[in-house]
């Protein structure tokens, strides 16, 4: 795996760092700059918008850049609206910086997406895949608790200087490790023999037609947002429904963020070769995994094993649909990177949506576990139903082919 993948990794630990991180300093920040708890939440609802809006809106806006332009552009500009929002005492201006943050994230993601599997064989998008996505899990087994430490020691503004440091390696990275060339992502047979393939925005948009790439984007929604459910409201799980102490919560976080790590880990070694077989069993260990975890978070030890079960299985499943979508999208590369960006941070808003409206309406902080299942339920079902689908219509090609192939 070449080295510079792991830089652009390093890019997106700061990035995935900056995400979360601010469930940890959301009081400091109130405090400081004199508004409520819920506008300094709003900063991290603002961040998760701006990553979902912003995917497919700035893939197609850097479409005819090089990657390694798109890459620079997008990470200085990140690395920039932290210096500002470190800088500045003004909320709406801290609130600015989120959403262009945010926008600047969600194309970075995207291409470094592209890039980094473009560094490797046609045939190991999956390893490329789960090396990058490294860098989000480490951010919640690490990155987020650290920002939260800084925050304690020197305030939350040292946390955004943080992070724009550690982003400044990449930067030196991408200088001299992503060759500076023409465009890149246009398929192959895009243009005549001789001639260079421009990237199109059209061409592209229609490759992103095709049913099995909108089953697979959909199917990473499902997932991530099963994943996002329960781990947003897992801290209150603990303490309320497990009845651990306080003190476990970040231990609980860790051993979730270790799961994660693990999980794309292992999908990176066997998502090329064997997809559907990690995607059927995993999805399957998945499922029962969050009925049992609803069925036991009472018992201390249950809890404990299923948190790192399902960190685990949670990003292997998800991380390798991520690079499904990759391989689905041979004729449109930057904007599935988009796409499946936003896929990732749609079931990142909308698990714990759900999870909130059941414990609102008084089922529990057990009933966000049990909504994950449900989740990753409607996403066996949908992936089963398409699959029979492709093999009838597979066979179908198949027979007409055959019959044509014999009248010639």
């Amino acid at each position: 795996m070449p080295f510079a993948i792991y830089l652009l990794g390093l890019a997106v630990f700061a990035q995935g760092t900056s995400e979360f991180m601010l469930s940890g300093l959301g009081p400091d920040i109130a405090e400081d700059l004199s508004v409520s708890i819920p506008a300094a939440g709003a900063l991290t609802s603002a961040f998760a918008v701006g990553m979902i809006i912003g995917a497919p809106l700035m893939a197609l806006l850097s479409l005819r850049w090089s990657r390694r332009r798109a890459l620079l552009v997008f990470l200085l500009v990140f690395l920039i609206v932290h210096v500002v929002g470190a800088l500045t005492t003004s909320y709406e201006i801290l609130l600015v910086t989120r959403v262009v943050g945010a926008l600047a994230n969600a194309g970075f993601l995207a291409v470094a997406l592209v890039t980094a599997t473009g560094m490797v064989e046609p045939d190991a998008k999956g390893r490329a895949t789960a090396a990058l996505l490294g860098g989000v899990t480490i951010a919640c087994v690490a990155g987020v608790p650290a920002g939260a430490l800084l925050g304690q020691a020197w305030g939350w503004r040292s946390a955004f200087w943080a992070v724009a440091l550690v982003s400044v390696p990449a930067v030196v990275a991408i200088l001299r490790a992503v060759p500076s060339a023409a465009p890149a992502d246009a398929p192959a047979d895009a243009a005549p023999a001789g001639e260079v393939a421009v990237p199109s925005a059209r061409r592209e948009l229609r490759a992103l037609r095709s049913p099995r790439l909108g089953t697979l984007l959909a199917l990473a929604a499902l997932v991530n947002g099963a994943t996002f459910c329960t781990f947003t409201y897992l801290a209150p799980l603990i303490t309320d429904v497990t009845g651990l102490g306080a003190g476990w919560v970040p231990a609980g976080l860790a051993l979730f963020g270790i799961g994660s790590f693990l999980g794309v880990t292992l999908a990176g070694r066997i998502a090329d070769t064997r997809p559907i077989p990690l995607l059927a069993i995993g999805g399957t260990m998945l499922l029962f995994g969050w009925i049992g975890f609803a069925l036991t978070a009472g018992s201390p030890a249950a809890a404990i094993v299923l948190v790192l079960v399902q960190g685990t299985l949670s990003f292997a499943v998800g991380s390798t649909l991520i690079s499904q979508v990759l391989y689905a999208a041979g004729d449109a590369p930057r904007l599935a990177g988009g796409f499946a960006t936003a896929a990732f941070n749609v079931g990142a808003a909308i698990g714990p949506w759900l999870g909130g409206i059941t414990i609102d309406a008084g089922l529990g902080f057990r009933s966000p576990v049990w909504v994950s299942a449900l989740l990753v339920a409607l996403a066996l079902i949908t992936g089963g139903v398409a699959g029979l689908v492709w093999r009838r219509t597979s066979r179908a090609r198949t027979a007409v082919a055959a019959r044509t192939a014999l009248r010639d």
